[in-house]
């Protein structure tokens, strides 16, 4: 007799369906697993036998096949463990068979038969949905999928209780969602005291998800303002939770079920390697672009990060994802995300500043700057120079607006944006937008769009740096309320694209 359980391989953060057959025939005892499982796999065998042995269950004197179908496909990972069990127990004829067909299970047991969590449980629920099949998955585990409300999700917290559940003995009930996890930011913008080109620029990055350089002396504030963006950010919409979550699941960073609406924020260490940044590994994991997605990636002394992890970034900054190829996988994450970089002006880090300066000026600046490529550099829609600010400032000056204040205005640009670009595939905000579409919405006038014209040939912008300029003065006419963009909100997007 053949019984059959489904479950899922992971590639990605696509589920790809597995279906785990199981054949219990005569010949000499044996347990194998086929269908090219990595060694996780291979040793479930061991994790079932133990588990059924502490419920009194014996394997038969017989020889047990386990294959996992397609063959070709690589099988990674602990959570083939319930599934592979579920199958055994069909064969045994312990599990109604069509139940265990019917239902997509994943999980891992532990030797005394508990069900461990699992990463993945979100991608999952959306596979069983689209299968139109129920998901059996770990208890502490089931919360996460529920947020899948198209398939009921059992969640069980023992190899026993599934047998009482697939039995009649003892249902269980579907499982419930987690909380939307909301936690009010910890950091305000009214902590930053003077600064007011760096605060405007960076609610314009905000406003349209703008990539922002800011250069600085040490001690200028560059890290505090960085840390202070996720405050002004509007939350994650219903999709962009999903796919953030769904990135977040496979890696095993969601917390308690919760799905926060929060925007993610990473801040990776300059000596992080290429794979830790774009993605890679044994399997092809997803890296700090992909954990950004719709949200920010800070880069703390950008020129410090090794020159190939620097010109890595180009691509997903372009188009918004990112294919890991390696020989054995071809993953592609979404990487949409806002990049926000911080640098010293030079190695010393006081070239600018007159009572400190540096003794190999200019020179030290332009081979430590030179270090961030000019294909890079020209994908920063914002460049701004932050300066100190004085000991008679930080004691004398006003506090700034708190985050709340500028958190409105930048809401307001992005439901302008919503609204704008509702219909257009791929397209979010002003960041998005380009080709014809972006000449369509930005709506020059005479004066600005000869402005524009001047200033292209002038500073000898490339047809990126062209549209990137475009791009964020029609964000400045969306703060202002305006439909269409005005000179000085031309002139303000320039200065911000000349500085460096």
């Amino acid at each position: 007799m053949i019984s059959r359980a489904q479950t899922v391989a992971f590639q990605g953060v696509e589920a790809c369906p597995v279906e785990v057959q199981c054949a219990v025939a005569p010949g000499l005892p044996a347990f194998s697993i086929v269908g090219l499982p990595d060694k996780a796999v291979s040793e479930a065998r061991d994790r079932v036998r133990s588990a059924l042995a502490v419920m009194s269950i014996a394997l038969p004197s017989k020889r047990i096949t386990i294959n996992l179908s397609p063959a070709d496909l690589p099988k990674e990972g602990s959570h083939f463990d319930l599934p592979i069990a579920v199958a055994l127990l069909a064969a045994l004829q312990i599990l109604p068979p069509e139940a265990a067909e019917e239902t997509l299970s994943l999980g891992e047991l532990s030797l005394d038969g508990k069900l461990v969590p699992i990463n993945g449980a979100l991608p999952a629920a959306l596979a069983a949905a689209e299968q139109g099949r129920q998901l059996l998955c770990p208890k502490a585990s089931s919360a996460e999928a529920a947020w899948v409300e198209a398939t009921p999700v059992i969640g069980a917290g023992s190899l026993a209780e599934v047998i009482r559940h697939f039995t009649g003995q003892s249902v269980l009930q579907p499982a419930q969602p987690g909380e939307v996890l909301d936690a009010p930011p910890d950091k305000d913008l009214a902590d930053v005291k003077g600064q007011a080109i760096a605060r405007r620029a960076l609610e314009i990055a905000a406003a349209g998800r703008h990539h922002l350089l800011m250069s600085g002396p040490p001690g200028a504030g560059k890290s505090m303002l960085a840390a202070r963006l996720p405050s002004i950010l509007p939350p994650l919409t219903a999709h962009e939770a999903l796919e953030t979550s769904m990135i977040h699941s496979i890696c095993g960073l969601i917390e308690a079920g919760g799905v926060s609406r929060t925007r993610p924020y990473r801040a990776p260490h300059h000596t992080a390697s290429m794979a830790a940044i774009v993605g890679g590994g044994r399997r092809a994991q997803p890296g700090e672009i992909s954990l950004a997605h719709n949200g920010v990636l800070f880069l703390d002394e950008l020129p410090e990060f090794a020159r190939p992890v620097l010109e890595t970034l180009r691509q997903p900054l372009e188009t918004g994802d990112v294919m890991v190829a390696r020989a054995n996988a071809h993953v592609r994450y979404p990487s949409r995300f806002m990049l926000v970089a911080a640098a010293n002006p030079c190695r010393c880090g006081f070239m600018t500043d007159p009572n400190r300066a540096c003794a190999r000026a200019p020179q030290c600046g332009a081979d430590y700057m030179g270090r961030i490529s000019g294909p890079l550099m020209d994908r920063f829609d914002l460049r701004i120079e932050v300066e100190p600010v004085s000991f008679y400032d930080l004691e004398r000056a006003e506090p700034g607006e708190s985050s709340a204040t500028v958190a409105a205005r930048v809401a307001a640009a992005r439901a302008v944006q919503t609204r704008r670009y509702a219909g257009c595939d791929g397209v979010r905000v002003n960041a998005d937008a380009e080709g014809r579409l972006l000449e369509d919405v930005a709506q020059l006038d005479s004066d600005s769009r000869d402005l524009m014209l001047r200033a292209s040939e002038t500073f000898h912008l490339s047809a990126r740096g062209y549209h990137r300029v475009l791009r964020v003065a029609r964000t400045i006419a969306d703060l202002d309320g305006e439909a269409a963009i005005r000179r000085d909100h031309v002139a303000e997007a320039l200065s911000y694209r000349m500085g460096r």
